[in-house]
């Protein structure tokens, strides 16, 4: 079991991370600080580069704590944050990824609440470090704090008049 448990921790956590990467940088096929400001913007979000810094950082920082098993009910409470907001996004396209869809936040989702419901395993940092097991209560927390903070982004950041006209916010241009 502790073998399943590290390979899926470093897929998914190695994923987010790399997700995160690709919105502020050039590297992993990425299209640097400015590519994530604007494919933000697109989707009908404020902030600019601060946005795309915040949701790459977060992913940078929650992927990586997954991988490592380390702190990981906080670790999947980003990720959880991270990918709602993505759902949201994709929503109207409907589940399938190969319509745009949420399909990918969603298994990611659902990944990061198993691996706070199950632990990181032994194979992990918070076992190394003592902090294991986690009550299941955690894995709730991680759950509601994660789609909680991701919806609330979604709802404090967004700006659907000004993403529908393609006109920018004040400020913004």
């Amino acid at each position: 079991m502790n073998t399943g448990i590290l390979i899926l921790r470093l897929l998914v956590g190695l994923l987010v991370a790399g997700h995160g990467v690709q919105k502020i940088s050039s590297h992993l096929g990425g299209r640097g600080l400015e590519g994530g400001t604007e494919e933000f913007r697109a989707d009908g979000f404020r902030g600019g580069a601060l946005t795309a810094l915040a949701a790459g950082g977060g992913q940078i920082g929650s992927g990586l704590l997954l991988a490592g098993g380390l702190l990981t009910p906080l670790a999947a409470t980003g990720a959880i944050g991270v990918m709602t907001v993505a759902l949201t996004v994709k929503w109207g396209h409907g589940l399938w990824v190969q319509n745009d869809g949420y399909e990918y936040p969603l298994v990611l989702i659902g990944t990061a609440a198993a691996l706070a419901a199950t632990g990181p395993g032994s194979w992990s940092l918070d076992a190394a470090l003592g902090l294991t097991p986690y009550p299941l209560w955690w894995a709730a927390l991680a759950l509601v704090a994660g789609l909680g903070s991701g919806l609330l982004t979604r709802l404090v950041l967004h700006r659907p008049s000004s993403a529908a006209t393609g006109t920018a916010a004040p400020g913004e241009r």
